[in-house]
């Protein structure tokens, strides 16, 4: 059933799967690149990750045109970002991280030169891997969802917000930003290349915000109630570095509460929509049932 979290889990293993050949196919298509270049960016692109954002991208595609293969260059280029994100978070000038994806990070496994080069390498070639979909409203969202108003200026309110006690409303703003700009996006530049009309793509704008709250809650709950072997990186990291999170804020049942507000709400936003939308309904119950 396309409504069943089960049924989620099992769609997003095979969107990591096809991505993933996607995204291997193009590396080995680069020619005389630096072999230990390639080989960081693989080490991180390849072999994990959750894959929810292309998965958002080609189920709001799939959900609104039949046919998902459109929006295979916009899921792969915001994977891409994704994870050059999660190389350049981990480095000792940002959070200082050892493990991620149950393995040595970047900087660890090759040094902290190449981690960085793998990640400017990732954040440029996916704007060349975008721009394979020939839809310039695309580029430009992905640009805008990664630049100072999304992903970048999140992580910098971040880091200013460290050994701070910041507000609930100021909290929201910098999960908006570094985590839901980009969930945000992936909805939006699936609806767009699906040729969605204002209306439909203003309620799938407003359930990506909602659902990226609540998969922003869920994280700081499983670092908090989490386990290294489920989320293959550490966990307990938030308060050891005296960040603002939710379960910091307000406890942690109502940090739970709030989850399931915002998954509802993001239900919620597709109720015009009918039986086709029941993979994006039900991958809004799945942000914050997971367990990693």
């Amino acid at each position: 059933m396309l409504d069943s979290t089960e049924a989620v889990a099992q769609y997003i293993e095979e969107i990591a799967a096809r991505t993933e050949a996607v995204l291997a196919a193009y590396l080995d298509a680069i020619p005389d690149a630096s072999s230990t270049l390639l080989e960081a960016i693989r080490y991180s692109l390849l072999g994990a990750g959750k894959r929810l954002r292309p998965a958002l991208v080609l189920g709001t595609t799939e959900m609104l045109a039949g046919d998902d293969a459109p929006a295979l260059p916009a899921a792969c280029a915001i994977e891409m970002i994704h994870t050059y994100s999660l190389i350049h978070d981990d480095l000792p000038a940002m959070d200082n991280d050892d493990l991620r994806r149950g393995k040595p990070t970047s900087h660890k496994a090759f040094g902290e030169a190449t981690a960085i080069l793998a990640g400017d390498a990732l954040l440029t070639m996916a704007f060349d891997f975008a721009a394979t979909s020939g839809n310039v409203q695309v580029i430009r969202e992905i640009a805008q969802a990664a630049g100072v108003g999304g992903m970048a200026g999140g992580q910098q309110l971040d880091l200013e917000s460290e050994s701070k006690r910041i507000s609930l409303p100021e909290l929201r703003r910098v999960h908006a930003w570094k985590t839901g700009a980009l969930i945000r996006c992936s909805v939006r530049c699936g609806a767009l290349l699906a040729g969605a009309r204002e209306d439909t793509l203003a309620a799938l704008t407003a359930y990506g915000d909602r659902i990226g709250l609540a998969f922003q809650i869920a994280d700081d709950i499983l670092n908090v109630t989490g386990t290294e072997e489920q989320l293959g990186k550490p966990v307990g990291s938030d308060a050891t570095r005296q960040k603002s999170t939710y379960p910091a804020l307000v406890g942690l049942e109502r940090s739970r509460e709030l989850a399931d507000e915002a998954a509802a709400a993001a239900i919620a936003e597709l109720h015009d929509f009918g039986p086709k939308a029941d993979r994006l309904r039900a991958m809004a119950r799945f942000v914050v049932e997971r367990d990693k």
